[in-house]
């Protein structure tokens, strides 16, 4: 396969291997959370806990969001990873973090998320990072 290559990702005594295009990018993890809009300021702890727990285990966090407008209940979190592999090699060392097992309990306990579903997406590379043509005066510093 000449426009393909083998990656792995090692993580203790286990390799993930597989196959992507030579261009290939980051994977992102898309989390959507149906949060009790009454415990949005508990939310908010559990999400600013990550901040420093999601890198220590390996994953990129790219950030929180809490609603703002229109729905109350959806909040999102975003983390990318180099691969799979390294998606499964957080998530090894996330179930033995002492921290991000009691943020987990947090949650439990609290009852504020309701309801969470995981997507992974890819990149469209051209169409990252555009900045926009026009600025609205008052939004940007």
């Amino acid at each position: 396969m000449d426009t393909a290559q083998a990656l792995g990702c090692i993580e203790s005594e286990a390799i993930v291997a597989f196959t992507i295009p030579t261009d290939a990018m980051s994977i992102t993890c898309f989390i959507r959370y149906e949060i009790d809009p009454f415990q949005r300021d508990a939310f908010a702890e559990y999400a600013n806990r990550w901040a420093t727990i999601i890198p220590k285990c390996g994953g990129s966090l790219v950030g929180y969001f809490l609603p703002h407008e229109g729905t109350n209940y959806i909040a999102w979190g975003i983390i990318s990873f180099d691969c799979l592999g390294a998606y499964e090699a957080y998530r090894a060392r996330l179930k033995a973090d002492p921290e991000a097992r009691e943020n987990f309990a947090f949650a439990a306990t609290r009852h504020f998320i309701l309801r969470e579903e995981r997507t992974f997406l890819e990149p469209v590379p051209s169409t990252q990072g555009i900045p926009p043509s026009t600025r609205v005066p008052g939004c940007w510093p």
